[in-house]
């Protein structure tokens, strides 16, 4: 079934000219109207989640008559219209959709993530099952190429309108970087089994060991299937390009992490250098690692603190385990004994003028060369997808291009995740999610749903009509801990009532949350309450004056005069 808004007829008061009970008070040429704005959080979040709308079913569960379980499972199954993995990214997104977060301007952002977990931890607990949108099956049916987030994601949301969808995932087992790059710590790997199976569960059949482009081609799968989404996944490690690095104790950032995950002893000695030239989280999730396999780790970063790209949480857990990180330092070769990398050759940077990103771009500082010993090596620089087999669908050097709803140069294909270009988890959800979207409408006929809403900012709401509440901030186990446990999950819930706590903190930016404001304020009484509690409050325009005051004093922007 393809998302298609069905407008609601709304009711209508007054007719022709606009009649006052106001007496001789002068009418002003703007009437209210009830226009729904896009909050900036959904706008921020690459999966497109509907975050105002599960935590405001939370925060007013009490008002509304509703238990805290009947919230809960309520703003779970809001959460699971857009995606299946709460838990999964309340454990490991950086929470883009906090980064815009109105809030910001008063005591800081809503701890969205956590509550995220929340949900997820909660539909665990009570066994939830995803739900379909139609009994109705379609004759259709979808290849997806890779079991990582992107491909699960698309394949959710194809099964649950009712398409066959076969996964073909060359690893043993499915979850692709969530599985074989994110170590127990940060995402343990029952939490990961829960929701590939409750994706799993709706009907999706899953293909291991079967590697697209080499066991079975890509037109192959376009015989078998009326649609390809091809979700491949980067994890091939890119070169440092520096002499020294095809030594025996010198391994790629993903390339470690899959050894590491698939149970292979690495020696790695005691002093790990983690060279990181992208700051990224593959890097700080192979230095944390390291630390739990005993040995001193010391990361290379190129820029500074501000500029690293890791999670902000992530670098400051790395830290306080014991992990130090030279900032702006680079590395420009290798000391070797034989085949073995004894010490890394390194180099102070210092940032210049702005790159091609944005970010200041660092220089080497002559004669500031230094060494520093190693007994391995990571290079965590960056990585790539393997190609070999799609390479119909790459255009000139570039990876695979895609249109804004996830459709390739190629009929009848379609593509998302780490093969259009590197990104977060929740970016790949979000790619996953659009394309099947675009599938299904294009199996069907009709044109995906576009969303117009405007996006909401402060300067159209009344940030002093919202009670101060500080930001919580979840407890983490004590760094003393960590290291004696390779899976010891570090990161920890909230406890209910201040995750509940949390969720007052939203402003409903936006959309009516029954403050009553336009009501109190209105003196021709033009404001009526509405007859279902929760519903928005409506106008009796033949006695508006157009005096403008309940929209000025709207706190989260919903009403408009026009």
């Amino acid at each position: 079934m393809c998302a298609v808004k069905v407008k609601k007829k709304k009711k209508k008061f007054g007719a022709g000219r606009f009649s006052s009970s106001a007496g001789s008070r002068e009418l002003g040429p703007l009437r209210p109207k009830n226009v729904e704005k896009k909050p900036p959080c959904q706008d921020t979040c690459p999966s497109g989640n509907h975050v105002r709308e599960f935590l405001t079913t939370i925060a007013q569960a009490e008002k509304y008559g509703k238990t805290e379980e009947q919230a809960f499972e309520e703003a779970f199954y809001i959460y699971a219209e857009t995606s299946p993995f709460p838990m999964v990214c309340g454990r490991v997104c950086p929470a883009p959709c906090e980064s815009e977060c109105n809030r910001r301007e008063l005591e800081g952002a809503v701890n969205i993530n956590k509550v995220d977990r929340a949900l997820g931890d909660f539909a665990m607990e009570n066994r939830l099952k995803l739900k379909v949108l139609t009994d109705e099956k379609h004759p259709q049916t979808v290849g997806v190429v890779g079991g990582g987030p992107s491909g699960l994601s698309c394949a959710y949301q194809l099964a649950r309108r009712g398409f066959g969808v076969t996964v073909y995932e060359a690893a043993d087992k499915p979850g692709g970087m969530l599985r074989w790059g994110i170590p127990g710590y940060r995402l343990p790997e029952e939490i990961l089994d829960y929701e590939i199976n409750s994706i799993l569960d709706l009907g999706v059949e899953l293909k291991c060991g079967v590697k697209v482009g080499k066991d079975i081609s890509v037109y192959d799968l376009q015989k078998q299937h009326d649609a390809v989404y091809v979700a491949l996944g980067a994890q091939q490690g890119m070169k440092l390009g520096v002499e020294g690095e095809d030594a025996k104790n010198v391994f790629s950032g993903v390339n470690f992490l899959d050894r590491f995950h698939h149970g292979e002893e690495l020696a790695l000695g005691k002093d790990v250098v983690v060279i990181i030239v992208g700051g990224g989280d593959t890097a700080i999730d192979s230095a944390r690692i390291c630390r739990r396999l005993g040995a001193n780790v010391t990361i290379l970063y190129r820029r500074t603190r501000q500029e690293m790209p890791a999670i902000d949480e992530e670098v400051d857990e790395a830290m306080a385990e014991g992990v130090v990180i030279e900032f702006l330092a680079a590395p420009i070769g290798f000391v070797q004994e034989g085949d073995m990398v004894t010490a890394m050759k390194a180099i102070r940077m210092e940032l210049g003028e702005p790159d091609d990103s944005g970010r200041r771009r660092p220089v080497p500082i002559e004669g500031s060369e230094f060494e520093i010993p190693a007994s391995a090596v990571i290079s965590a620089i960056s990585q790539e997808p393997d190609f070999s087999g799609f390479e119909m669908l790459i255009e000139g050097r570039d990876w695979i291009k895609v249109d804004n709803r996830g459709a390739t140069n190629e009929a009848g294909i379609w593509a998302g995740g780490d093969v259009t270009n590197l990104g977060l988890v929740t970016d790949a959800i979000g790619h996953g999610r659009l394309a099947a979207e675009s599938i299904a409408c294009s199996f069907l006929g009709v044109e995906p749903e576009v969303d117009k809403r405007e996006i909401v900012r402060t300067d159209r709401m009344r940030l002093d009509h919202y009670e101060k509440i500080e930001r919580a901030t979840a407890p983490t186990i004590d760094p003393n801990q960590r290291l004696d446990d390779m899976d010891l999950e570090v990161n920890l819930p909230f406890p209910r009532e201040q995750l509940i706590q949390e969720t007052h903190r939203c402003m409903s930016c936006g959309y009516c949350f029954d403050c009553e404001k336009c009501w109190m304020f209105c003196q021709d009484q033009a404001v009526l309450k509405p007859a279902v509690k929760g519903d928005p409050y409506e106008f009796n325009l033949g006695n508006c004056t157009g005096c403008k005051k309940c929209a000025e004093e709207c706190p989260c922007g919903f009403i408009d005069m026009v």
